[in-house]
């Protein structure tokens, strides 16, 4: 089991303050595509609403229910959403399934501060709750793709 001081630099201010001021949580009036997520071992949520137009998010909203974990990364996810396309929030949510679970560096580029969240590489039960932002994104872009085919 992980020492307290590890459970300490878990939760570091950082962490926290992101935890604190997460991103485009206003709810669209309408969206293309909205997913609702569980972690059935926590019972955090997460609820997103996408727009996209030319394959990129052109509007975002993220409804989080979630330990300080899994809000830092809906913030970091929602700091820098808008204008991806679902195979750069599928890169990353590979690239931070990675980093927790394998020990992989974390995700580059626009996401990069999710490398906060390395601490948590050693508590696999909150690895859901950080992923749940991320599985929303990529089921409610899915959703909106769905739409507009179907």
């Amino acid at each position: 089991m992980p020492a307290d001081t590890d459970l300490i630099q878990l939760y570091s201010k950082r962490i926290l303050a992101l935890a604190a001021d997460i991103p485009l949580t206003k709810p669209l009036e309408a969206c293309a595509g909205s997913a609702k997520r569980r972690s059935p071992l926590c019972g955090s949520t997460v609820t997103a609403c996408v727009d996209m137009q030319d394959g990129k998010i052109s509007q975002f909203s993220q409804d989080v229910k979630a330990c300080a974990l899994g809000q830092a990364s809906a913030s970091v996810l929602g700091g820098a959403v808008v204008g991806k396309s679902r195979e750069e929030i599928a890169e990353a949510r590979e690239s931070l399934r990675a980093m927790l679970k394998d020990g992989a560096e974390p995700p580059t580029g626009a996401f990069e501060e999710i490398e906060v969240l390395s601490p948590a590489r050693d508590y696999k039960n909150r690895h859901a709750s950080i992923l749940l932002a991320w599985d929303a994104t990529l089921d409610a872009i899915d959703q909106a793709a769905e739409a507009k085919t179907g």
